[in-house]
């Protein structure tokens, strides 16, 4: 299949889970997520502002500066991705992707974690995103840890990475596929 059919399936599959199954999957990721070594080693944590269909990265923010962890977040510049820390209080401005991106200018010039988002993934960690390359760019350079939370209906290898496509190194599911 190629990856712009597998997108629009995915994102209309996200869309039509039902909102309380979703709270469930996603209470099950983030316990495995926040038990782990990977997260209560990390100290700064980049992390996107989720878009209702995706994974809630809310909680993320929450235990994060409950745990006094250093919380980034992405804006997309230049074709570029370049994260800046938050606080509680931070605000933010939506861009022309619509997301939120932070009203900020301090410039995280180091994480230890990287949640990276996507819409479909493959059982060797490789994703499919929105399309646009830039987590893909990001990661060619990052050298930190890199985890995914998946719900088990984003699974699909019915794709073949590219050559520019970087895996993420530990994915979180509901499902038994790869944890």
């Amino acid at each position: 299949m190629e990856k712009p059919v597998i997108r629009e399936h995915m994102i209309q599959t996200l869309k039509k889970m039902p909102i309380k199954q979703k709270q469930q999957k996603e209470t099950v990721i983030l316990q495995l997520l926040f038990s782990s070594q990977i997260w209560q080693t990390a100290e700064s944590v980049g992390v996107i502002r989720s878009l209702p269909f995706e994974f809630d990265t809310a909680a993320i923010f929450a235990k994060g500066f409950e745990q006094n962890k250093r919380i980034a977040v992405p804006k997309a510049q230049q074709k570029k991705l370049q994260f800046y820390h938050v606080e509680p209080a931070t605000r933010y401005e939506t861009s022309a992707f619509g997301v939120e991106e932070p009203i900020s200018e301090q410039e995280a010039h180091h994480l230890d974690l990287l949640i990276v988002p996507g819409l479909a993934f493959s059982k060797t960690g490789y994703r499919i995103g929105f399309g646009g390359g830039y987590y893909d760019r990001f990661l060619s350079a990052f050298d930190g840890k890199t985890v995914s939370l998946v719900f088990g209906e984003q699974f699909n290898d019915q794709w073949t990475p590219d050559v520019f496509d970087i895996p993420i190194d530990k994915i979180y599911t509901d499902s038994l596929i790869r944890t």
